[in-house]
């Protein structure tokens, strides 16, 4: 019991010396340099072709991608704007029929695709653990 109040008591009058040590004082560079550079571990080292040019693929800057960038729906105010969100009836906007080959839902698939129904052992087996198999 001591041992230990001496021991904090010591720490408590310690001067704390940090284990990391760094050279120099901070300093803020002057100029930043943001132009997009490839990655250095990327293959050709080079941007993709047309990266930046404005030409609806990629955005000049981050502010310009913000404009149009969508993320559990549009990041601009458009909802309840005239040409935004809720602007339209949904009768409007048109058959919701998805095109030739693609399916909504699994039991839209043909039978061949469909999930085969679960066999009363095998729904034994899941809910035993697999202990039923041996007994």
């Amino acid at each position: 019991m001591y041992a230990t109040r001496v021991l904090r008591q010591a720490a408590a009058h310690a001067e704390r010396t940090p284990l990391i040590r760094f050279i120099g004082k901070r300093h803020i560079p002057e100029h930043v340099d943001h132009t997009p550079q490839p990655h250095p571990a990327s293959p050709t080292g080079a941007l993709p072709a047309g990266f930046g040019n404005g030409n609806g693929n990629s955005h000049a800057s981050f502010s310009s991608y913000r404009d149009h960038a969508q993320q559990h729906g549009p990041l601009r105010k458009t909802i309840g704007a005239a040409s935004g969100i809720g602007a339209q009836s949904a009768s409007h906007l048109g058959p919701v029929e998805p095109p030739k080959g693609v399916y909504f839902d699994r039991n839209q698939l043909p039978e061949r695709f469909r999930r085969i129904p679960l066999t009363a052992a095998e729904i034994e087996a899941v809910e035993t653990g697999g202990a039923t198999l041996f007994g």
